[in-house]
């Protein structure tokens, strides 16, 4: 097959070196399958016969952290003079893995198809031979021929994702494989094929000793980058992977919502994640997650959005997220039960009544801001709309959001405490006063904070100082 490509400069400039020396380079790996799909590439590797100590002489500015295995990372510059890294590997095979992981010999090789053979799935096991184009310093489309000894070309038409080779040796080798095979179907809207689906099965236990990190930073790869990562999620679930790390999420299957989803837990959890923003489609996927737990029988899941909190926090800490994002996924599971009255184009007297029952005074606005933090209603805004938009049955309108954003709008425009950082007075200003630093200061500034929460128009330092001496002297006396 060919096919037209457009090589960056500061890559041809790399193979241009490499072929001038006398050996051999080829562009391979994931840039080569992007490019028979139609797509950009995101990055360029590139393969060759030259050892990594012999690219170190010819590359002075370069990275020789992979060496080992025979990979140099070489700086170079495109035309604007702006650095970027081209990773070079030497043409190698590799042998007896350890801890599904790690190859324990790797022997450099002179041959192409050895390198290629040792990939993981066909559509990655592609080569394009650049000594045989005009590597000029111009920005000109070039027509390539696509080397293709594992028939990758065809995986991509009949759009599978197979192994290369003998499927088990190629996931016992690296466990993560079974998880990239997912997460690569997920991204390109493609099925596994058979032998390589049956493969992944009989691999869980290699599966199994790969670290919470690397399965953390695939499965986040297919959440982000996959139209449905629900396709990802559910290959997943079928090949038994999904309970190595997130067994929670299993427990939703086969429990139904009667009285106001159309589908099970799991299924809307999948739903939720497929339509919600990138931004929350972890909190997506955990934000029913305790309804199994909190399930009454009747149709009803009281507390799931606490307990659910705090499942997803255990399940994030298990898979070493950082404590920022399990802080801020495990707040808009905690809030995402929120209610806000909306109005509607025919209302009764009634209902008119009660709309006016449940509107939220300022004070419940600003609190609702303390607890979700400011830096997160947004995103508990889209996990809301996520929520409704993939439950058929949702009695959630759009207004609810609407409204409040306005009335949020509103409080924000006045001098607003949500923290005690934010009061008028401060810890020496009470020790002044003397109150004893620690808890008792602590509590003190609490009640203090949620006195202004309440009437923004306390938050002087006068009358704020006024209060705690009555709060010390109460607590002196007790």
């Amino acid at each position: 097959m060919e096919v037209e490509i457009f090589l960056p400069n500061y890559v041809q400039r790399v193979a241009r070196i490499l072929i001038k020396e006398g050996f051999e380079c080829y562009l391979v790996g994931g840039a080569v399958r992007d490019i028979v799909l139609g797509k950009k590439p995101h990055d360029y590797d590139l393969a060759t016969n030259a050892l990594p100590d012999e690219m170190l002489n010819m590359f002075p500015r370069s990275v020789s952290t992979g060496a080992k295995f025979g990979t140099v990372i070489a700086l170079s510059q495109d035309e604007h003079g702006e650095t970027y890294e081209v990773e070079v590997t030497t043409f190698r095979s590799e042998a007896g893995y350890i801890d599904g992981r790690w190859p324990s010999s790797v022997k450099f090789v002179d041959e192409i198809d050895k390198d290629l053979g040792r990939r993981d799935f066909t559509f990655n096991a592609m080569a394009i031979d650049l000594s045989g184009i005009n590597l000029s310093d111009g920005n000109e489309k070039k027509q390539v021929k696509i080397y293709d000894p594992f028939d990758g070309i065809g995986d991509i038409k009949k759009k599978l994702v197979r192994a290369v080779g003998t499927p088990i040796e190629r996931f016992k080798e690296d466990g993560l494989r079974s998880f990239k095979a997912c997460r690569m179907a997920s991204q390109l809207g493609f099925e596994i094929e058979e032998e390589t689906f049956h493969a992944i099965k009989e691999a869980n236990a290699v599966a199994q000793s790969i670290s919470m990190e690397r399965i953390r930073d695939e499965f986040m790869k297919m959440l982000l980058n996959s139209p449905k990562p629900s396709v990802g999620i559910e290959l997943m679930r079928e090949t038994g992977l999904l309970s190595i790390f997130m067994p929670e999420l299993l427990e939703g299957v086969g429990i139904e919502q009667k009285l106001f989803h159309a589908h099970d837990v799991y299924t809307h959890a999948l739903r939720t994640c497929d339509v919600a923003h990138d931004s929350v489609k972890l909190a997506a996927l955990f934000h029913d997650i305790a309804k199994p737990k909190a399930d009454m029988g009747n149709g009803h899941f009281y507390g799931h959005d606490s307990i659910g909190a705090d499942m997803a926090e255990e399940i994030m800490k298990r898979m070493k997220f950082p404590k920022s994002e399990i802080t801020r996924v495990k707040k808009l599971i905690q809030n995402h039960m929120f209610y806000y009255p909306h109005k509607k184009d025919e209302m009764t007297d009634e209902e008119i009544e009660n709309v006016k029952i449940h509107q939220w005074s300022d004070s419940a606005v600003r609190r609702f801001i303390q607890r979700v933090g400011e830096e997160n209603i947004e995103d508990l805004f889209k996990l809301r709309m996520a929520d409704a938009q993939s439950n058929p049955y949702t009695s959630f309108k759009p207004d609810e959001i609407t409204l409040l954003q306005q009335r949020i709008s509103d409080v924000r425009k006045e001098d607003m405490a949500l923290k005690v950082t934010d009061l008028r007075i401060k810890g020496n200003d009470l020790e002044k006063l003397g109150v004893l630093k620690g808890p008792k200061m602590g509590m003190i500034l609490k009640e203090l904070l949620d006195l202004v929460i309440e009437d923004p128009l306390m938050n002087t330092k006068e009358k704020l100082e006024e209060i705690a001496v009555k709060l010390n002297k109460e607590q002196n006396e007790d």
